[in-house]
Formats: C-alpha cells, sequence, structure tokens
C-alpha cells in the first residue's frame, strides 16, 4: 500500500467520524431543547399551582375566625412561592414584574393588604386562568397601595 492510499484511507475515516459526531451533536441539542420545554412546562405548572394555594389560603382568611396572622403568613409565603417560579417561567417578564410587586406589597404593607384581600383573590384566580385581566387587576391593586404608609 502506498503513501496516498494510506492518507486517502485516513482522510476518509476523519470525514465519517466527523459525520458521526456531527449526528450525536445534533441528537443531544435535540434532546436539551425538548427537555427545556418539559422544565418551562413544570414551572408553569407549579406557579399555577402556587396561586391556587394563594387563592385558597385568601379564601380561608376571610372566612375564618381565630388565627388570622398565621393564615395571612401562609398567603405571603404561597404568593412568594408564585413570584419564584413566575422569575423561572420564559417571556414572562412584564407578568413577573407584577407577581413580583403583588407580593412583596403582600410582604411590606399587610395592614393595606388585608382590606385589598377579596380584590386579590379576584385577580388571583383570574392570574390562575391565565386571564392578563387578572394581571391589570393585579396591577391596579398595587397601584392603590400607599407605599409611603404601612
Amino acid at each position: 500500500m502506498n503513501q496516498e492510499a494510506i492518507m486517502k484511507r485516513k482522510m476518509v475515516s476523519a470525514i465519517i467520524f466527523s459525520i458521526i459526531t456531527l449526528i450525536g451533536m445534533l441528537v443531544f441539542i435535540g434532546l436539551y431543547i425538548d427537555e427545556t420545554k418539559l422544565v418551562q412546562e413544570t414551572y408553569k405548572a407549579q406557579y399555577h399551582t402556587s396561586l391556587k394555594h394563594v387563592s385558597d389560603d385568601i379564601s380561608s382568611y376571610l372566612n375564618a375566625e381565630g388565627d388570622k396572622e398565621m393564615r395571612y403568613t401562609r398567603i405571603v409565603s404561597d404568593m412568594s412561592n408564585a413570584d419564584s417560579f413566575a422569575f423561572l417561567i420564559e417571556n414572562f417578564t412584564d407578568k413577573q414584574k407584577i407577581v413580583n410587586e403583588l407580593a412583596t406589597c403582600l410582604l411590606k404593607y399587610p395592614e393595606q393588604m388585608k382590606e385589598k384581600l377579596p380584590d386579590v383573590k379576584q385577580a388571583v384566580d383570574d392570574m390562575q386562568k391565565e386571564l392578563d385581566k387578572g394581571y391589570e387587576e393585579a396591577q391596579e391593586i398595587i397601584d392603590s397601595v400607599n407605599k409611603k404608609g404601612n
């Protein structure tokens, strides 16, 4: 076998190896994209679950007698959880800002927000149903909070 035949065989082997590597890389890219979509769906499901918990906690607070502070703490906790999942959802920036502000208002201004809980419940219920009006209602609640007061 001469030198030229050996070089041709090595080049063919290198080309075949490159093609196999390219195919393997494309498969892994496809699997990564598919997994990313599944993770986003999980984040959205957890976000909606957290909103449901907020709504249930508000109902519990409004209908309860007794330890309302503990119930309000659960509302704040579940809203913070929803805020965390909203942060992880892609292409959700405007709505994420509203969810974050609502969670902040619940945490920083409990006296004002306790009076607005029926409106917050309606907004959260609409947000859970993926209605834009829920986010608009939440923004109105946020705007109505006196941020210089308590």
